[in-house]
Order: C-alpha cells, then sequence, then structure tokens
C-alpha cells in the first residue's frame, strides 16, 4: 500500500483540485436569473463527485506517467528526481497496466454519477457531451506517456495539463451547477491552468537533460532551459495578473483581496527559480508551487464566500 501511495503522487493531489474548488464556490457566490439563492445553485453530491472524478484522473495521469516512462527507459539513472515505481522494481509494469485498468474504470463511473447527480434524467445532450469529455479526459490522461504516439513525448503535455486542470476543471464543474458559462470566471480558470502547467514545466526543467537522452521532447528540451526559465516567468505572472483582473471586474472591496497572500510563496518561487543553476534544486519547487496555487484558489473562495453572505443579507433583509 506504501508504495501505492507514493506512486499516487500525493503532492500532486491538492493542485488537480483547485479549478474544482474555485468553479464550485463562484457558482455558490453567483446564482443565475433562473435560480433565486445560492443555496439552490450548490450541490454536495456534484462537489463530492467533481473532487472524486477529478482526484481520479490526476492518479491515473501519475498512474500512466509512470508506466509509460518506465516501460521506455525515460526513468533511468540519469533522471534527477525521486526514483519512480517502475523505475525502481517495486511495482511491476503488469502491476501497474492493471492498477491504470482499474483506475480508469473508477474514474468513469465518478464522472457517470457526477454527471447524473448535476443533470439527472433531463439535459440529454448535456449528459452526453459531459460523458465524451470525461472518456476524453481518460483517454488524454494515459496518452500522456503511453503508446508509440504519446503527445507526452511530442510537446503537447502542457496543452493538456491546461485545457482539463485549467478550464475544464473550473469552468466546467461550475456550468454542472448553473448550466451555463459565465464569461468572468474564465480568468481563474486560465489562472488555474497557467499554474498548472507551470508545475509540469517545473518537472521538465528539472528533467531536461535525461528528457533530452531519452527522446522526450518536452517543451523545454526544444526550447532550452534558459528559455524555458522566462516561458516558467511567464505563466506564472500571467496567471497572477489575470486572478487581479478578475478581483477588480468582479468589484471586490478591499477586504477581498485576501488571495494576495498567496502572491508571496509565488514570488519566492520565481525569484528561485531565476537563481537555480542546479537542476535537481527544482523538485522540492514542485510541491512548492502546486501548494502555493491550491492555497491560492482557497483564499479565492474565501474571498467569493464573503460574496455569498451579501447576498444571503440581500436576500434576508428583501423578505423581511
Amino acid at each position: 500500500m506504501k508504495h501505492w501511495i507514493e506512486a499516487a503522487r500525493l503532492r500532486t493531489l491538492p493542485l488537480s483540485v483547485s479549478g474544482i474548488i474555485v468553479g464550485s464556490i463562484y457558482a455558490l457566490s453567483n446564482p443565475t436569473e433562473t435560480i433565486n439563492t445560492p443555496t439552490e445553485v450548490f450541490s454536495w453530491k456534484v462537489f463530492g463527485f467533481a473532487l472524486l472524478t477529478t482526484l481520479g484522473l490526476q492518479i491515473l495521469s501519475n498512474f500512466a506517467n509512470d508506466y509509460g516512462d518506465g516501460v521506455k527507459g525515460t526513468d533511468n539513472a540519469d533522471r534527477v528526481g525521486p526514483q519512480r515505481a517502475i523505475q525502481s522494481g517495486i511495482i511491476t509494469p503488469e502491476a501497474m497496466k492493471k492498477a491504470i485498468i482499474i483506475t480508469s474504470l473508477l474514474t468513469l463511473l465518478a464522472a457517470i454519477t457526477l454527471i447524473y447527480f448535476a443533470f439527472g434524467e433531463s439535459n440529454f445532450a448535456y449528459s452526453i457531451f459531459f460523458l465524451l469529455l470525461g472518456i476524453a479526459a481518460i483517454a488524454s490522461a494515459i496518452r500522456y506517456t503511453v503508446g508509440n504516439s504519446a503527445y507526452g513525448y511530442k510537446g503537447f503535455g502542457d496543452v493538456f495539463v491546461f485545457i482539463f486542470f485549467g478550464l475544464v476543471s473550473t469552468l466546467g464543474v461550475n456550468f454542472l451547477y448553473s448550466k451555463e458559462i459565465d464569461p468572468l470566471l474564465t480568468l481563474p480558470a486560465i489562472s488555474i491552468g497557467l499554474l498548472s502547467v507551470g508545475v509540469l514545466n517545473l518537472n521538465n526543467m528539472r528533467d531536461e537533460e535525461s528528457d533530452r537522452k531519452s527522446g522526450k521532447n518536452t517543451i523545454v528540451v526544444q526550447i532550452g532551459g534558459a528559455k524555458a526559465k522566462i516561458y516558467h516567468f511567464s505563466l506564472i505572472i500571467t496567471a497572477m495578473l489575470l486572478v487581479i483582473i478578475f478581483a477588480i471586474l468582479s468589484d471586490y472591496n478591499f477586504d477581498q483581496y485576501l488571495f494576495l497572500l498567496a502572491y508571496i510563496p509565488l514570488t519566492k518561487h520565481l525569484i528561485t527559480v531565476y537563481k537555480n543553476q542546479n537542476p535537481k534544486l527544482l523538485d522540492p519547487e514542485l510541491k512548492k508551487l502546486a501548494l502555493s496555487t491550491f492555497l491560492l484558489s482557497i483564499l479565492l473562495t474565501v474571498c467569493m464566500i464573503s460574496l455569498i453572505s451579501d447576498i444571503i443579507v440581500n436576500l434576508f433583509l428583501g423578505g423581511r
């Protein structure tokens, strides 16, 4: 069990649920015209199964990454980061393949349950669309490093992370509640997507030399370490700016800028990356950036909750 928990890479899980948290609380704080109160928008069942589905996708992606890089020999003695399960021999490729199949089925089951709780027996077209989207997400999580045409070996891993752990996670879960897309929510959705890509880019910066030798042509391998730093700065800084723009457009009060506290560890992270000359020292930054993104999502939702309080007070006073 210990080895399977390590293979699941628990430090990546808080990052994966950041979009779910933001999208859910945003729906709660912004009831639609057809829904009168925040409590009519939010559903614990939708929230719970959205979390399970996203966690399943992240764990599936981690298992598939371990399997794909392991059987291809990409995870070898040249790799800088911690040893993976197949690389170290503690889990066989056959056992990991079975785990991928089981995790895929469990994730699909969670996704189907989520869709049912969100749409019930109505909105058949929405149900089919999200089912196809869920299947695409599962397939993409596996195909990142598995197979001869693995897109992670062609530099497209960043696109997958941005779409599914940024846009789909945040905007998608919000749609499950509200049945509409709010353009304003696109800003934090893009931010979370960019920060998630930043974690992947940091991982690829750490593994640049071993990936180059193994033929894994990540964006870092294609553009080189120096330009990868610039790319990394652009991801993080753009994400930070978009959240501020979101707050301004949302007419946040002064006390609702609490999320700026998350910018402290993000800024420290950028300084560390800027000064770094040894790829091995980037490994601790993976956890720091992932947790900083999670912290940002939590603080941002705390700011949204103050909006929820205002809505409830207005409804109460209006009723009186």
